[in-house]
Protein backbone atom coordinates (compact mmCIF):
# COMPACT_ATOMS: atom_id res chain seq x y z
CA UNK A 1 0.00 0.00 0.00
CA UNK A 2 2.72 2.42 -0.68
CA UNK A 3 1.57 5.64 -1.74
CA UNK A 4 3.35 9.10 -2.92
CA UNK A 5 1.67 11.76 -0.47
CA UNK A 6 1.58 13.67 -4.12
CA UNK A 7 -0.60 11.52 -5.17
CA UNK A 8 -3.05 11.67 -2.10
CA UNK A 9 -6.14 14.08 -2.01
CA UNK A 10 -6.13 16.68 0.80
CA UNK A 11 -9.87 17.24 1.99
CA UNK A 12 -10.50 20.63 3.27
CA UNK A 13 -13.79 20.88 5.75
CA UNK A 14 -15.31 23.97 5.28
CA UNK A 15 -18.83 23.65 5.61
CA UNK A 16 -19.63 24.53 9.36
CA UNK A 17 -21.28 27.72 10.80
CA UNK A 18 -18.27 29.14 12.60
CA UNK A 19 -21.64 30.49 15.33
CA UNK A 20 -18.65 30.86 17.22
CA UNK A 21 -15.67 32.56 15.36
CA UNK A 22 -18.58 34.78 13.98
CA UNK A 23 -17.42 34.73 10.41
CA UNK A 24 -16.57 32.25 8.03
CA UNK A 25 -13.02 30.43 9.26
CA UNK A 26 -11.55 29.77 5.60
CA UNK A 27 -11.93 33.58 4.70
CA UNK A 28 -9.82 35.03 7.79
CA UNK A 29 -7.65 36.88 6.27
CA UNK A 30 -4.03 35.66 6.70
CA UNK A 31 -0.61 37.55 5.84
CA UNK A 32 -1.75 38.35 2.17
CA UNK A 33 -4.90 35.74 1.15
CA UNK A 34 -7.34 34.15 2.61
CA UNK A 35 -6.92 31.13 5.44
CA UNK A 36 -8.46 28.71 2.99
CA UNK A 37 -5.87 29.98 0.40
CA UNK A 38 -3.06 29.53 2.97
CA UNK A 39 -3.99 25.72 4.00
CA UNK A 40 -3.90 25.03 0.14
CA UNK A 41 -0.90 26.88 -0.29
CA UNK A 42 0.78 24.49 2.67
CA UNK A 43 -0.08 21.14 1.26
CA UNK A 44 2.32 19.30 -0.56
CA UNK A 45 0.46 17.31 -2.71
CA UNK A 46 -1.26 18.65 -5.73
CA UNK A 47 -4.99 17.41 -5.13
CA UNK A 48 -7.47 19.36 -3.32
CA UNK A 49 -11.11 19.02 -2.51
CA UNK A 50 -12.94 21.48 -0.65
CA UNK A 51 -15.96 20.63 1.47
CA UNK A 52 -18.39 23.46 1.40
CA UNK A 53 -21.97 24.08 3.29
CA UNK A 54 -23.16 26.64 5.38
CA UNK A 55 -21.54 30.21 4.30
CA UNK A 56 -21.10 28.36 0.79
CA UNK A 57 -22.10 31.86 -1.12
CA UNK A 58 -19.82 33.80 0.94
CA UNK A 59 -16.77 31.86 -0.22
CA UNK A 60 -17.99 32.25 -3.84
CA UNK A 61 -18.33 36.19 -3.51
CA UNK A 62 -14.96 36.63 -1.84
CA UNK A 63 -12.94 34.07 -3.87
CA UNK A 64 -15.32 33.66 -6.90
CA UNK A 65 -13.21 31.23 -8.93
CA UNK A 66 -14.42 28.78 -6.41
CA UNK A 67 -17.87 28.61 -7.66
CA UNK A 68 -16.36 27.48 -10.89
CA UNK A 69 -14.51 24.65 -9.25
CA UNK A 70 -17.52 23.44 -8.08
CA UNK A 71 -18.12 21.96 -12.10
CA UNK A 72 -14.29 21.16 -13.09
CA UNK A 73 -10.79 21.12 -11.38
CA UNK A 74 -9.63 24.94 -10.92
CA UNK A 75 -5.47 25.33 -11.25
CA UNK A 76 -3.82 27.02 -8.57
CA UNK A 77 -0.12 27.72 -8.52
CA UNK A 78 0.09 23.65 -9.87
CA UNK A 79 -2.88 22.28 -7.73
CA UNK A 80 -5.71 21.05 -8.74
CA UNK A 81 -8.90 22.37 -6.63
CA UNK A 82 -12.36 20.54 -6.50
CA UNK A 83 -15.42 22.58 -4.64
CA UNK A 84 -17.95 20.09 -3.14
CA UNK A 85 -21.21 21.68 -1.50
CA UNK A 86 -23.09 19.98 1.08
CA UNK A 87 -26.07 19.47 0.09
CA UNK A 88 -27.26 18.85 4.18
CA UNK A 89 -24.68 20.98 6.17
CA UNK A 90 -27.10 20.69 8.81
CA UNK A 91 -25.64 17.05 9.74
CA UNK A 92 -22.50 18.34 10.60
CA UNK A 93 -19.05 17.48 10.09
CA UNK A 94 -19.15 13.75 8.86
CA UNK A 95 -22.05 14.46 6.41
CA UNK A 96 -19.75 17.18 5.05
CA UNK A 97 -16.95 14.51 4.96
CA UNK A 98 -18.89 11.78 3.32
CA UNK A 99 -20.23 14.06 0.39
CA UNK A 100 -16.85 14.77 -0.73
CA UNK A 101 -15.83 11.52 -0.20
CA UNK A 102 -18.48 10.33 -2.65
CA UNK A 103 -16.54 12.21 -5.12
CA UNK A 104 -13.04 10.95 -4.83
CA UNK A 105 -11.46 8.50 -6.94
CA UNK A 106 -12.11 5.34 -5.16
CA UNK A 107 -8.31 4.11 -5.05
CA UNK A 108 -7.21 7.17 -3.76
CA UNK A 109 -5.91 7.65 -0.32
CA UNK A 110 -7.31 10.68 1.77
CA UNK A 111 -5.79 13.29 4.34
CA UNK A 112 -8.68 14.86 6.12
CA UNK A 113 -8.29 18.38 7.87
CA UNK A 114 -10.97 20.73 9.48
CA UNK A 115 -10.34 24.40 7.87
CA UNK A 116 -10.22 25.31 11.61
CA UNK A 117 -6.80 23.05 12.32
CA UNK A 118 -3.51 24.60 10.60
CA UNK A 119 -1.61 22.06 8.51
CA UNK A 120 1.40 20.88 9.45
CA UNK A 121 4.59 22.21 8.02
CA UNK A 122 6.42 20.20 5.49
CA UNK A 123 8.29 18.65 6.70
CA UNK A 124 5.56 16.94 9.27
CA UNK A 125 3.43 16.28 6.03
CA UNK A 126 6.23 14.07 4.62
CA UNK A 127 6.29 11.98 8.13
CA UNK A 128 2.83 11.26 7.64
CA UNK A 129 3.41 10.20 3.82
CA UNK A 130 6.25 8.07 4.74
CA UNK A 131 4.02 5.84 7.52
CA UNK A 132 2.36 3.11 5.70
CA UNK A 133 -0.55 2.04 7.17
CA UNK A 134 -4.47 2.38 6.61
CA UNK A 135 -4.70 5.08 8.95
CA UNK A 136 -2.05 7.12 10.25
CA UNK A 137 -2.81 10.08 12.82
CA UNK A 138 -0.05 12.69 13.67
CA UNK A 139 0.69 13.10 17.08
CA UNK A 140 2.24 16.08 19.37
CA UNK A 141 2.85 15.72 22.87
CA UNK A 142 0.48 12.31 23.45
CA UNK A 143 -2.51 14.13 21.91
CA UNK A 144 -3.72 12.94 18.32
CA UNK A 145 -4.25 15.84 15.97
CA UNK A 146 -4.79 16.25 11.69
CA UNK A 147 -4.54 15.55 9.07
CA UNK A 148 -5.59 11.93 9.30
CA UNK A 149 -4.92 10.16 6.54
CA UNK A 150 -6.86 7.51 5.34
CA UNK A 151 -6.61 4.59 2.89
CA UNK A 152 -9.16 4.02 0.36
CA UNK A 153 -9.97 0.50 2.57
CA UNK A 154 -11.24 2.76 5.67
CA UNK A 155 -12.60 5.95 3.57
CA UNK A 156 -14.76 4.12 1.49
CA UNK A 157 -16.36 2.19 4.44
CA UNK A 158 -17.05 5.59 5.97
CA UNK A 159 -19.54 6.41 2.86
CA UNK A 160 -21.73 3.20 4.68
CA UNK A 161 -22.37 5.05 7.91
CA UNK A 162 -25.69 6.78 8.33
CA UNK A 163 -24.64 10.51 8.79
CA UNK A 164 -27.52 10.90 11.80
CA UNK A 165 -26.44 7.75 13.59
CA UNK A 166 -24.20 8.55 17.00
CA UNK A 167 -21.75 6.79 15.15
CA UNK A 168 -21.24 9.03 12.58
CA UNK A 169 -17.85 10.73 13.49
CA UNK A 170 -14.16 9.93 12.13
CA UNK A 171 -12.81 9.42 15.77
CA UNK A 172 -15.46 6.75 16.62
CA UNK A 173 -15.15 5.27 13.07
CA UNK A 174 -11.62 5.12 13.63
CA UNK A 175 -11.72 3.01 17.11
CA UNK A 176 -13.99 0.30 15.77
CA UNK A 177 -10.67 -0.58 13.23
CA UNK A 178 -8.46 -3.04 14.65
CA UNK A 179 -5.67 -1.43 16.82
CA UNK A 180 -3.10 -2.73 13.62
CA UNK A 181 -4.85 -0.44 10.87
CA UNK A 182 -3.63 2.70 12.38
CA UNK A 183 -0.15 4.23 13.07
CA UNK A 184 0.78 7.11 15.46
CA UNK A 185 3.17 9.87 13.93
CA UNK A 186 5.29 11.47 16.62
CA UNK A 187 5.63 15.36 15.08
CA UNK A 188 7.41 18.38 16.75
CA UNK A 189 4.41 20.89 15.00
CA UNK A 190 1.92 21.73 17.41
CA UNK A 191 -0.59 22.95 14.55
CA UNK A 192 -2.13 19.09 14.18
CA UNK A 193 -3.79 19.85 17.66
CA UNK A 194 -5.14 23.61 17.74
CA UNK A 195 -8.40 24.43 16.86
CA UNK A 196 -9.24 28.01 15.95
CA UNK A 197 -12.57 28.30 16.92
CA UNK A 198 -12.79 31.59 17.94
CA UNK A 199 -11.83 35.29 17.82
CA UNK A 200 -8.88 34.99 20.54
CA UNK A 201 -7.62 31.07 18.78
CA UNK A 202 -7.41 33.34 15.62
CA UNK A 203 -5.30 36.05 17.23
CA UNK A 204 -3.11 34.18 19.33
CA UNK A 205 -2.20 32.30 16.61
CA UNK A 206 -1.74 34.80 14.01
CA UNK A 207 0.46 36.84 16.80
CA UNK A 208 2.84 33.83 16.97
Amino acid sequence: MKKNLTSSTLILLAGGKSSRMGEPKGLLKHNTTFWILSQIETFIGTDVFIGLGHHSQLYFDEIPWLKEAVLNPVKLKEKSIRVVINPTPELGLFSNLQNVLKQINTNQHVLILPIDVPLLNKQEQEKIHKEENHIVIPKYLDKKGHPVKLSSLVWNSLLEINPTSNNARLDSQIKKRKASETSLVEVSDAFCIKNLNTPKDWLDFISN
